[in-house]
């Protein structure tokens, strides 16, 4: 396809924002937005951009957004890096493994709906979903064997002696060697990816509108989401 002046120039331009704000809503840049979905030449310039920088461009209702490929580390997050953003000093992998399992766990209990949407609670507090975690860690450790857990490749019982090894804490406690701390590190993180609305004051977290398009139109389609999410329902439906 022959490619004109000012269909380069837009795509670049699209591109660009992308980089830098992650998303190109239809309400904040309503010209860039137009420009993206009405023409297929710049739909296929900027995506093949994405193409070169290791990320998907996708549409979802009136956001495009900038997806970094899962080894995108340049755009993304490296699991060092993550490490040290949502873990305490000196963190080990069973550590990062439980940060994982924590937003995991956070994702299941918003989305497990049927129907238009998957999601199925409007807010969770942060108390609940710390107790949910627990619950979830000491099922998991006692349903599975080792056996099993290095087959599923969800190590509750490393999982479970790190959030153990965390003390337990007044609410005003938010270093990362709590419970309470810990867990309060990874909501953030999540907030300044404008994923989720965290009141800290209320213990109070909401989705986004943006993490409820992801998981409607891209997340929930990933094997390895409904594999986990799978499991985590085996593992609450165990008779006590």
């Amino acid at each position: 396809m022959d490619y004109t002046r000012e269909e380069i120039r837009l795509s670049q331009q699209i591109f660009y924002y992308l980089l830098k704000h992650r998303e190109l809503n239809e309400q904040k840049e309503k010209e860039l937005y137009y420009a993206y979905t009405a023409n297929e030449a710049v739909i296929e310039l900027v995506k093949g951009q994405g193409e070169i920088a290791s990320c998907l461009i996708q549409r979802y209702g009136s956001s495009i957004y900038l997806i970094p490929e899962e080894e995108n580390e340049f755009l993304g997050f490296s699991k060092v890096e993550l490490k040290k953003l949502l873990c305490k000093s000196q963190a080990t992998d069973k550590d990062y493994y439980l940060s994982q399992f924590i937003i995991l766990t956070l994702l299941v209990e918003f989305y497990d709906g049927q129907g238009q949407s998957a999601k199925s609670r409007d807010f969770i507090r942060a108390g609940e979903l710390q107790n949910i975690i627990s619950e979830r860690l000491k099922e998991g450790a006692s349903y599975y064997d080792e056996q099993e857990q290095q087959q599923l490749g969800i190590a509750y019982q490393n999982m479970l002696e790190a959030f153990e090894s965390l003390r337990s804490s007044d609410r005003m406690n938010r270093q990362k060697t709590t419970k309470e701390g810990f867990l309060s590190g990874i909501l953030k993180f999540l907030q300044d990816q404008q994923l989720i609305d965290y009141i800290e004051e209320d213990e109070m977290i909401w989705t986004t509108k943006k993490l409820d398009q992801l998981m409607d139109y891209y997340l929930l389609s990933q094997n390895n989401f409904k594999r986990v999410q799978q499991i985590l329902k085996e593992v609450s439906d165990e008779p006590h």
